[in-house]
């Protein structure tokens, strides 16, 4: 039996998970190459070991063709849009990219799982049906790396549960495409209804720690929030850096555990 504890004193997004989990030992070359089963183009990889406060860990960094950074999800039209399919825009085309490629049923049931929470969330906070919800067109190939890739080192991992602290986000506001938002941002706001997701408020930082793309991890594979176990053998120990700088290690810890049978 494999546990995997997520220690997320620092928040959570998908490069964070990603960054923890190749650092608890995952091959780079072999992941990289699962993640191409993907099939889409426009983007390479960047995974490196580095230092934050001293401390190495894995960052993992999807870099885009075009250049442009994800300046967040949803993003509104009115009037005609053209349509490539490398835009992946609605749920629907974001589905069909992952049913279309040749990810395993766990990764591809998953993936759908956390796009169709943050979907819905967005739809609630901007008053949308689901079906008209746009991400952005950088920001849709970034999430679904990210997404698709949390899946696929779970499963190159062998997890069987996942178990969580209780997540810690900042406060104040932050500045995204529509505008500065309050922190937790509304999407993550919404993700949480309905939901058992502990958090706390660290009010000393000043910026968002946990992403709806993490959040939304979170709500598909956390079975448990709790302290670290006690009564298990911790065999490894990761960290998977953010890319936002805080006062302090702006990280998230995955601890990997084996139950003797």
């Amino acid at each position: 039996m494999r546990t995997l504890y997520l220690d997320a004193f620092s928040g959570i997004s998908g490069d964070m998970f990603i960054g923890a989990l190749l650092d608890l030992g995952i091959d780079k070359q072999a992941f990289i190459d699962k993640l191409s089963d993907l099939n889409v183009s426009g983007y390479s990889i960047d995974i490196k070991k580095i230092a934050q406060s001293s401390i190495y860990g894995m960052d993992f960094d999807v870099v885009l063709e075009h250049g442009q950074k994800d300046m967040g999800f949803v993003e509104h039209h009115h009037g005609s849009h053209h349509h490539h399919h490398h835009d992946a825009r609605h749920l629907s085309e974001v589905n069909q990219i992952i049913d279309d490629s040749g990810l395993s049923d766990y990764v591809k049931t998953n993936a759908k799982q956390v796009f169709m929470y943050i979907a819905s969330a967005e739809a609630k906070v901007h008053n949308l049906p689901i079906e008209e919800v746009h991400f952005h067109e950088v920001g849709a190939l970034d999430s679904i790396i990210d997404i698709v890739g949390a899946f696929v080192a779970l499963e190159m991992l062998n997890i069987d549960k996942v178990v969580a602290s209780p997540l810690t986000d900042g406060s104040g506001f932050i500045k995204v495409a529509h505008g500065m938002m309050p922190v937790p941002v509304p999407a993550v706001m919404e993700m949480r209804v309905d939901s058992n997701i502990p958090i706390n408020q660290n009010t000393d930082i000043k910026t968002e720690l946990i992403t709806p793309t993490g959040i939304g991890i979170v709500k598909t594979i956390v079975s448990d929030f709790a302290s670290i176990p006690s009564n298990q053998n911790i065999i490894k120990v990761g960290y998977g850096f953010g890319k936002r700088k805080t006062e302090q290690l702006n990280a998230l810890r995955a601890v990997l555990f084996e139950k003797k049978n």
